[in-house]
This record gives C-alpha cells, structure tokens and sequence, in this order.
C-alpha cells in the first residue's frame, strides 16, 4: 500500500480505521476478521496475494454506534434458534438501519485516502472480513457480500457499505445462532484489494473434501473471474491430483457455458459461451496450483480451501484462504505412511453420535483393557488401554486392519456387522478389493486356537450347555451376578480422594472380565437357537417369521425398564394432583421439586421406586462423565409427560408388548408344526430351539446393563473425588471431573491447579456437540469409504435402509437428535441418528422409526420389533434428508421410507 501503513487514525492512541494488507497478521483478526488476518497472514509468508488494504472493525463499531443497534441485538438474544421468520425480520431492520445510516465523515476520509493511495482509478474487489467468520469449528463462506470490479472512490465507499450491511443478511444471523457466536460482540471489517483480471480461476482444496483424503488436492477451474465457480453459476473443469507428484488422477471437464469477466468502467457482466470441451488448464498450471497449494498448507499446517487466479500474462495469484473445517480428525500418525490403517466407530455402533468426555473415553479404555486381558492380550498400560482403541473428536474408534486382512476376520465381522450395523459391513466389504488391504493371514487355526482357549478359560461351553438345559437356572445365575455387582462394597465416607480413585481405576479395569463371560454365553446361545431353528425349516420359515418370534421377549431388561417408566405414567394419570402436576410444570421444574421431596405423593413415590432400580441408566449412559437419571431425573420426567398424551388403550405399550408375545407364541406354535410335517425329531427340534431362543435372546440386553451399572457406581466416586477438588480451588466444579482422565486426576490431587485444562476441554466438547456427521469407517489417510461409495439410490423417490421391523406405518416426522427434553406426539415417526436404551422410552409413542444407524439386530431394531413399530435402521443422512412435520410412510419389511406429498431432500 505504498509507503503509508496506516490511514484514518484520530490521534496516536487511536485504533486506525484503515491498515494495510501488509501490516496485518492472524493475530489481528478482533480488529480486521479472518478475511483480511489470512491475506494478511499469506502476504507475510511470501505467498503472491493481491496488495490493497482493510477498513478496520473501529470503522464498523462507529457507524453501528451511530445506528443504534441495542434493541435488535437483545431482541435476537431472546428470539428461539429455529424461529427463522423472527430471526429474519430482526436481520432486516438491523440491515436498514445500517443503510440509512450515513457513513461518518471521518470514516469516509480515511477509506477515499487509502483508496487514492493504491491509485485512483485501480479496479479493486471489496470483500466482508468478518470477526465470527472461518472459525475453528466452522466457515463462514459466502456469509457476508464481495462486489468485484469497483472503480472510484464513491464507489469503494458504497461498497463498504453495503458490506457493512451484509453483516445483517438472514443467512449471517442464522449462522451466529446456530454456532453459538455473539451478535453484540461481531464486528465487520472490509478487504479492498487489487482485482485480478483472471483469463482463469477457481478453488483449490489441498485435501480431498468430499472423501476426506488428505495427499490429494482437488482444484475447479473455469475461464474468467473466479466468482463463477464460487457461485456455482458454470459447471467447471474439475481435477483431482496427487499433492506429492502433481499426477493428474482424476480429469472431469465441464461445459464452462457461462464467464464472468471485468467491465470496462467498473462492475461485472456475465457473458454466455459455447460449450468448451478443452481443459482450462494445463498440467503444467496445474502441478503450479498443487504447489502453491502445498506451500499455503504448509504455512498453516492444516488443509486450506483456497481461491486463485491466472492473470493474462500467466502469473498465479492467490486471493483467498481459509482452514477446511468439515473435516473429521485423522486417527493415525503420518497420511503419507507406507500402511493403511481401517478404523470402524465404536461409538456410532453404541448408538452414540455426540462426543465422549475425556473421563468417558478413559473409562471405555479401561474396560477395553479388561476384555483384552480375557483374550490374554493385557496392554502394558491399562489406564491408556489396548492400541486398538482410538479416539478422535471425542469419539472412539477400533483399529479393524488386522480383521480385514485376515481370512477369518473378512468372513466372521462383516457377517455380524450385517445384523448389527449393515451400512458399515457394506462399506467395510467395499474395502477387501484394495491393495493396501490384502489378506496377509489366510489360515484360520490360530484364530480358532486362541478362541478355543479364550472359551476354555472363561468356562464358556459349560455355560452354554447349562443355559441350553436350564434356562430359567441360568438366568437366576445372572441376577445374583447383578446382585453381587451392586452389593460391592465401596469406599466409606471417610476414604480419601487417592483411594476413591484407585477404586475407580480397579472397578473399571476388572469390569468386562466379571461381566461379559457370564452374560455374553446364554445371550449368544438365545441367538444360535434361533439360527439353527432357521436352518432346520428352510423355506417353511418365510420372510419375517424368525423375527416375529423375538416379538414381546421376556427378560429384557430394557423392555423391562420401559414397561415400569409406563407403570408410573399409568399411576400419574389415575391421580389428579400427579397429572396436573406433569401436565402444567416443566420437566427442570419437576425434577427439582422431586430433589426436594415436594412433589404431589403418587409421582414422588413413584418416580423414587423407578429410579431406585433404574437411577443409574441415562442417556449416552457409556459416558461416564455424564449425569445419570438419579441425578438429573428431566428426561424421565419429560417422558412422562409425553406418555399421557397417549390416549388410545389399544396402543398403551402393556398391550401392544403382550399382544407382540401372543404372536410370537403362536408363532412359535405355527413354525413347529411346518417343521412337524418333515419329521417329527426336526419339528420337536425346531420348536425347543425357538422356546429357548425366546427364554434367552433377551439377555443380549442385560452386558450393557450391568457395565453400566458399575459406571454409576464409579461416577458416584469420581463426583466425590470432584467435589473435594472443587473445595481445594482446583476445579471450579465437581462435574468438570469429566474433563480429565485419572491421571491429571491423580495430578489435581497431588495440588496440581487443573481448571485451565477443564476450560479447554470443555470448549472442545462444546465444539464438537455441533458436529452433525461422524464417519462410520474412517482411513489413517482421512479417507471416508462411505463418502467416496456414495450414498445409496433411492427406489421411487424413497430412502433406502435395513428393514428392522415389519409393518408399514404412516404418520409425520419427528426429527430428534438429543432425547432431552424432545415432545414425542402419539403416532409420529421418530427420526434418529442412533439410539441406546436413554431413548427406548419415546419408542412406546412413536408410530414408527427411521435410524440413520444400525443393522436388523441392533438396540433400536430390537426394541421396535418388541413393541411392534415399523423401523427402518441404516438410512444415511435421515435426520438431514427428513423435515420434521414431512408426513412419512415407513416400510419395515421392505426398508423404505418414502415421503406421503413432496420430496425428501438430498
């Protein structure tokens, strides 16, 4: 910007209204936003950024002193986030505000000062540089107004403006609310900058951003100003490169039909054109653009979405800059290693979409160590866990490389994964063609060796042989397991916090291997029951006929625990002072009272009665660091409440379970006497395969339960721990244990002051709350396999899932993704991205259920089946492609969901 760095300040202690770009770095973004700190930033690192300078927020702050913003910004604070026709009536009286309001005087001297600076007819591009904009956690791309080919210093001051006003458009104020960000405390800066008279441009990717591979660059080109490919007005040449050689490896050329070019005198014009089957680049450019890419992630050491131009005589220039921020975390080292590493959710599998404290992820850890000790693998350091289990955005992942490069790990997981979570075997099947991915271990005797042993040493074939024989014995078994579990003794009152700690880490640690090899077996034998039932019938078991035998199934305890939250809404609603009570008062308000013992009688005996059993359930309840319902009982309450709005006796969930288990008796009854007609050992075989079956497949609930179970126990001690840490001023709280992992516990305790560490954390996972898409199966390179498959078509118009349970149910959407606090309308179609045993409770009022997780045999489908709604798991993108209200109909033999009128979207 010439010699003069500064313009327009109003006294040496003034804050400048105008500085140049030179002389602007990423620390500056309160004062010139992320725009113009990036350019700023790139010009510093020697990058060929267009010069021209930025009129500072100072200028904004006083034109909005003068308009007066006060009552819209509060008003905005108190309007709902979803009130979209409030938020944009507020929007616009902000933005005329703005426009009516002349620009100050001193403001208008010091941008036509810097303008003239840059030469007095220059052809500049005035661009928005907003505070709140290419966040860590989001971009804020297209947000605010550019206007491109401006000339004059009239001009640039309108331009200014109207930028200014953009800071107010619907679809910035939309973005604010739903990120989270301060309308009162965001500022508008503006970029004015030399405009390249591009013969080509568009955007670069240093990282491929549809499948999330890094070592690929992917650049769209079209002839002409870049605004055409930003704007999505001309279908442009697409290519994506290899970031290390340059190589071309995919060409797709586009029509490039349309150009945007330079005015003479100012402005732009769109100019048609015939269609181009020639490539507006060569390879040569091309490798330029991967390196100036290279060098531009290099500097920020993450992947950059950049805009660029070529100017007539062939020099690159590099306009624009911003972190990608949709991509999920890598999980492994270095992209560019010689292996390929495969990692499949373990959360997403648990039902779980948002992320884990770091206390929670700890505690998965320690269990992982205790499973690994079954298979007499134990890890060096069990708190770290088995270096299977990785983590990433606060979810966790297993490390699948060895199952898939193994004969018997490509035969056995995927076939489990079908009925379990189906989309992740499809993909992970889309995986055995890759090189990188070659079996390495054909045989199958060691993995039956070391199963063999496993089984041995865990008592496993005499528990099967004893659930088969006596089933009723074994499950008298489990509940004195459960028992015991509950009875452990704990520390006293006077325990120290190391000692609470010890115990925890103890607990958690010898978890699994008390639970899983008493509880897994009659489980497991339920399901092989019902296999080799199918297998005796053959085609005398028509579609649908096995499933419709787990129908009302006895000794869940999930299905158990549902019935008894139904039990206590029947009681509220036979009291009058209960149901007023629920009906009138917020579910914060109820629990609260319940806290104090002031609830009508009825509810608080009631509600006591079922938390006493089931308190230390909740929703996410594999976190550890979250509350459980005995602390915070809002949601069971919030339950309630929908269940008395469940009017018809018929579909009063006691008489839809029973009316499931009569028909799977005489289901049961039915599929014997087929059997009964081939011979009467194969009909007395199928018929005692399918009673065991029902007396056991419902125990597959009850691991889950009981490791739970001993999570409330560990969390009541670590809030102890928290709470003396609180006292000591170390925490601020004793919940903010969740954000620390036992040993920065074991820290705080030695007088370690761990309350920065917490803030930190806690931004991260406030951060990673909003993140709507998790990858079901994730590459060490960053590469999605699901994204790069695809999502799958649709028939007639319909999303395609798993069918889960039969039936067809119509009925309008509700789209849930927290079941906190969600109103579930008798009939309505619950939308999902997963579910765990927090949500079963909505199932009894839903019509039906669409999951974007799960297989035929997952939580959700299992529990829809028993209560006999129509569900269809495994639909990619369902919470996104469904509008809540959009009336659906739902198809679970066929696994379809089509839209009654309209479309769906995506």
């Amino acid at each position: 910007m010439g010699t003069t760095s500064q313009v327009g300040g109003r006294g040496e202690d003034t804050p400048p209204l105008v500085v140049g770009l030179r002389d602007v770095d990423a620390g500056a973004g309160e004062r010139v936003g992320g725009k113009a700190a990036n350019l700023g930033e790139l010009i510093g690192a020697g990058l060929p950024v267009p010069d021209g300078f930025c009129v500072t927020t100072d200028a904004y702050r006083d034109l909005a002193a003068a308009a007066d913003l006060t009552d819209v910004i509060d008003a905005l604070a108190d309007t709902a986030a979803d009130d979209l026709v409030r938020s944009a009536e507020l929007a616009r009286r902000a933005r005329d505000r703005i426009v009516s309001t002349p620009v100050p005087a001193h403001v208008a001297q010091a941008v036509t000062a810097a303008y003239r600076e840059l030469g007095g007819s220059t052809v500049v591009a005035v661009r928005s540089s907003a505070t709140a904009e290419d966040l860590p956690f989001a971009s804020a791309a297209g947000q605010q107004d550019t206007f491109l080919g401006v000339v004059g210093a009239d001009a640039v001051l309108d331009a200014v403006h109207r930028c200014w006003a953009s800071l107010w458009t619907d679809r910035a104020v939309v973005y604010r609310v739903r990120n989270g960000i301060d309308h009162a405390t965001t500022r508008l800066a503006v970029v004015v900058q030399r405009m390249v008279d591009s013969a080509v441009a568009g955007v670069l990717f240093t990282v491929n951003p549809v499948t999330g591979r890094r070592g690929e660059t992917v650049v769209d080109a079209s002839p002409g100003l870049g605004e055409a490919v930003v704007s999505g007005a001309v279908n442009p040449d697409h290519f994506v490169l290899d970031s290390r050689t340059g190589a071309v490896l995919e060409r797709r050329l586009g029509d490039k039909r349309l150009v945007v070019r330079a005015r003479a005198g100012g402005g732009t014009e769109t100019v048609p054109q015939p269609a181009s089957e020639v490539a507006c680049l060569s390879d040569d450019q091309l490798r330029a653009l991967v390196r100036l890419g290279a060098r531009v992630q290099q500097h920020y050491g993450q992947p950059q979405d950049t805009e660029w131009a070529i100017d007539g005589a062939g020099a690159l220039w590099l306009t624009q800059a911003r972190p990608v921020t949709t991509l999920f975390p890598l999980l492994d080292g270095d992209p560019a290693g010689d292996g390929i590493r495969v990692f499949f959710c373990f959360s997403l599998a648990q039902g779980l979409t948002r992320p884990l404290t770091p206390l929670g992820v700890s505690a998965i850890r320690l269990i992982g160590s205790s499973i690994a000790r079954l298979y007499g693998r134990p890890p060096a350091d069990p708190v770290a866990g088995p270096p299977a289990i990785r983590e990433a955005a606060g979810r966790l992942f297993f490390d699948v490389t060895p199952i898939l490069r193994s004969s018997a790990g490509r035969a056995v997981v995927p076939r489990v994964l079908d009925v379990m979570e189906a989309r992740s075997a499809t993909v992970l099947r889309g995986l055995f063609g890759d090189p990188r991915l070659s079996v390495v271990h054909p045989s199958w005797a060691p993995v039956v060796r070391r199963l063999a042993e496993v089984a041995a040493r865990s008592g496993i074939p005499l528990q099967v042989v004893q659930a088969v024989a006596r089933p009723a014995a074994a499950r008298r078994r489990l509940d004195r397991l459960g028992a015991g579990l509950r009875a452990r003794p704990v520390p006293p009152a006077s325990a120290t916090p190391a000692r609470r700690l010890e115990f925890v880490v103890g607990l958690l640690g010898e978890a699994a291997v008390r639970i899983v090899p008493r509880v897994a077996p009659p489980a497991a034998t339920g399901f092989a029951m019902l296999w080799l039932a199918g297998r005796l019938l053959g085609a005398d078991a028509r579609p649908g006929d096995l499933a419709t035998v787990l129908r009302g199934l006895p000794h869940n305890v999930t299905t158990e625990m549902d019935l008894a939250l139904w039990s206590v809404a029947t009681a509220v609603r036979a009291d009058e002072a209960a149901a007023a009570a629920v009906r009138s008062a917020s579910a914060a308000e109820l629990a609260e009272r319940y806290r104090t013992g002031t609830l009508p009688r009825v509810l608080q005996d009631r509600l006591r009665d079922f938390l006493d059993r089931y308190g230390h359930r909740a929703v996410a309840e594999i976190d550890v660091g979250l509350p459980r319902w005995a602390e915070d009982p809002a949601h069971v309450i919030g339950v309630l409440g929908n269940y008395l709005r469940l009017d018809d006796p018929d579909r009063a969930p006691d008489r839809v379970f029973d009316r499931g288990a009569a028909e799977a008796r005489a289901m049961v009854s039915t599929l014997t006497e087929r059997a009964l007609r081939r011979g009467r050992l194969r009909g007395r075989a199928v018929g005692f395969a399918l009673d065991r079956a029902r007396q056991l497949a419902g125990i597959r609930e009850l691991p889950k339960y009981l490791i739970v179970q001993v999570l409330a126990q560990a969390r009541r001690e670590l809030l102890a721990i928290g709470a003396e840490l609180a006292a000591a001023g170390r925490l601020a709280d004793a919940a903010d244990v969740s954000f620390l992992d036992p040993r920065e516990v074991a820290a705080a305790l030695d007088g370690r002051d761990v309350r920065d560490v917490v803030a930190g954390r806690r931004a991260g996972y406030d951060r990673e709350m909003r993140r709507r898409h998790v990858p079901r199966v994730l590459l060490s390179d960053g590469t999605e396999p699901e994204a790069r498959a695809g999502t799958p078509p649709a028939a007639d118009g319909a999303l395609v899932g798993t069918p889960a349970s039969a039936g067809t149910a119509t009925g309008p959407a509700r789209v849930v993704l927290d079941p906190v606090g969600a109103h579930l309308v008798p009939g309505e179609v619950l939308v999902a991205p997963s579910t765990d045993p927090g949500w079963t409770p909505l199932f009894l009022t839903a019509g039906a259920l669409v999951m974007e997780m799960g297989g035929a045999n997952s939580h959700g489908a299992v529990v829809a089946r028993e209560y006999g709604i129509p569900a269809v798991v495994g639909v990619p993108d369902a919470t996104g492609r469904i509008a809540t209200g959009q009336q659906l109909t739902v198809d679970g033999t066929r696994g379809l969901v089509s839209a009654v009128d309209g479309e769906l979207q995506g």
